[in-house]
Parts: C-alpha cells; structure tokens; sequence
C-alpha cells in the first residue's frame, strides 16, 4: 500500500534529534512558556521574515486570537473563501462575527480577487485569505482592494508552511498569519500546535497575554484571555525539523512536477503548476508559491476512481467533502447557491505526496492514475 501520507516514516529521519530534544526538555524541568518555545518563535519568525512569531495551542487559536486582538466581533463581517476548511470560518464565528463567503477561482481554488470587492459592505473588517493545498493566493490584488477599503489582510497559513509570493513567505504576506502544525502538516510537530506571525508590535502583544489567560505579567491580567500555548516539547520538535522544511518542500514540488507532467489520462483535471526559478536574492532557495500541502486533481467520476485506486494499492484522501455552506453547523447558509465550490467539493480527491514518496513510489501512482478509464 502507498500511503497518503506516511508520518511515522517523515518523522522517523530525524529520531536522533527528536529524542536528544525531548531530553533536553526534560533536563530542563520547564514545560511551558519556556527557552524551548521562545527559541522556536525567533527561528520561526526568522523563516518567514516577520518580527514576531507567537506559538499557541493549535491553528484554529491562532486564527481566533488574531481575530480578538484586533477586536473584531458581533456586527463585523471578515470576507474569507467559501472552499475552504471549515476552521477558518468557527475561527471568525467564534468571535461573533460573521464570516462572508466568495467563490475561489477554478483554476487554482483559491477566493477570487475578482469576487471579493463586490462582498464589501460597511461591516467588512477584513479579509481572510487561505493558502488552500499549499498554493499563495493572489496577495497583490487582494492587498490592493484591502488598502482601497482599510481592511486587515488576515492569512491562513495552516497549508502553506514555507511558500512564497513575489520573494516573501506565507506568514509575512498581510497583517497577520495563523499557522497550523498538526502533525500532518509541512511543519507539524507529533501532537497539535499553532502560531501567530506579524510585523505589528501591539498586536504581538496582546496576542501574547491572550493566549496565557490574558497576562501580560505573572498575575496581571488586562485582558479576559485564554489558554493556548505551545509546550516545549513541541516547540522542540518544531526546532528541529524547520532547518529540513525546504528541503521536504522542494522534494514535494519534485513530485508535482512528475504528477503535471507524466498524467495524461483525460478524465483527471489536473492542478495548475507556476514554477519559480532559484534566486540568490533569497538564499538560493526556490520560490515555491505551491509547497503541495496536498496534490489535489479532480474526477467527475470521483468514487470510482478511488476505488479503482484503492485496488491500485494507492491511498487518496478528499479534501473535502462536503462544503462548509452544506455544513449542518452552518444552516444559515444552507440556501446559498455557490455553484464553483460546489463542484470543486464533489470532484476533488488528493493524491499521495509526501517527502518520503520514493520515485518508484511515484511512477506507481502516475501509472495507476494513466490507466483509469
């Protein structure tokens, strides 16, 4: 079987390591808020080009401490994608505002800049965008359309751990950023995990007492807070696997490229590939805009071509679904007619790609793939 995503043997190349963290933690009798954590967050914030990076419990709390630091709630509305995973949308429901949806382009399924401003009414606060299946949204226009209306650019970064936009990295691309390190993400520690990133001083601040109770010091509590924090465990882990993120990126896009170029079978839509070229301007790594969190195609024909897959020995996964307007957690948007998300949520199916992937691996899944009628 060729697993989708094969975590034990990604995370098993860096045992030594993982093990020698752990004992340090453990040497250190510290577990929280400690030198593990605020190490994490400088090399963090170093990686993505920001002045902060502030660990927390997971990626949905980045995503709402974000969103109640700028004290965004009741009657404001935060524009954000209508295909998106649905934890982008509870973390501006669980603040109190209301999340406005915009149909993606079909060609990259990420929101369309084109739609948005047509959404915009005096309510809007901001604009959510997610760097769905590891791809960067169109940062230029959306950054544009913000500015005409004074809006807040709030990224998704929960996908998109390590990509690029015109030379700068997700995390760094608006006014704040929410990463994920679920254990299956690019970055994912062995538990769950998150991050605000942001160049906004105020903003780093509050978010830090928010996420510890509302403390800025110990017992000092100007804000009613939560409890979100990354442990050091964690954050030791995620040390010592971001120094291989771009390698394990660059690997993926390897992959991708195989995929785009060997599928020929017809009856699959295929992802739009945008190649970046190496720079010495940016640390001669390539500008990634697409780190394939996930290798996303569609089938009109979609429960038959898993299955013939899963005959194949291959396993698939469908990111999602079921779209969040069809979700039973949102019945207000049940009457919406998102026709684009709609189709895209019946036909997608994501293919295994992973940086563990061996090229006999890969030629296995293109084969099967080629062979589907």
């Amino acid at each position: 079987m060729i697993r989708f995503l094969d975590l034990k043997a990604i995370n098993e190349r860096h045992r030594a390591e993982m093990d020698a963290a752990v004992k340090r933690v453990l040497d250190s009798g510290w577990y929280l808020l400690g030198k593990e954590c605020e190490a994490f967050e400088r090399e963090f914030a170093a990686y993505c080009g920001t002045r902060h990076a502030i660990g927390c419990a997971n990626g949905l709390d980045a995503l709402k401490l974000i969103i109640r630091a700028y004290g965004f709630g009741p009657g404001d509305e935060i524009i954000a994608p209508a295909n998106t995973y649905i934890a982008s949308l509870i973390s501006i429901s669980a603040n109190g505002a209301t999340p406005i949806l915009v149909e993606p382009d079909p060609a990259t399924y990420l929101i369309d800049p084109a739609k948005i401003e047509e959404k915009i009414t005096p309510r809007t606060k901001a604009i959510m965008v997610v760097h769905l299946y590891g791809r960067t949204c169109e940062m230029a226009a959306i950054g544009a359309i913000a500015a005409k209306h004074a809006l807040k650019v709030i990224e998704d970064c929960a996908q998109a751990h390590g990509a690029r936009h015109d030379g700068r990295r997700a995390g760094n691309l608006g006014d704040a950023a929410g990463f994920s390190f679920y254990p299956g993400k690019n970055l994912g520690c062995l538990g769950d995990g998150g991050a605000v990133t942001t160049n906004d001083d105020e903003l780093a601040t509050r978010i830090r007492a928010l996420r510890n109770y509302g403390s800025d010091v110990k017992y000092h509590f100007p804000y009613r807070g939560t409890n979100s924090r990354l442990d050091e465990v964690q954050a030791a882990w995620l040390r010592v696997k971001l120094p291989y993120l771009d390698a394990d990126n660059a690997r993926r896009d390897e992959i991708a490229a195989r995929y785009c170029r060997e599928i020929t079978n017809p009856a699959i839509t295929l992802p739009v590939r945008q190649d970046r070229q190496p720079s010495a301007a940016v640390d001669g790594n390539r500008h990634l805009s697409n780190v394939w969190h996930v290798f996303p195609v569609r089938a009109a024909q979609r429960d038959a071509f898993q299955a013939h897959l899963t005959e194949c020995g291959i396993q698939t996964v469908i990111h999602y679904p079921i779209p969040p307007h069809r979700q039973p957690a949102y019945t207000e948007w049940h009457a919406l007619s998102l026709p684009i998300t709609e189709v895209i949520h019946d036909t997608i199916i994501s293919l295994p790609i992973s940086p563990v992937m061996t090229d006999d691996e890969v030629s296995e899944v293109i084969a099967a793939v080629n062979e589907w009628k």
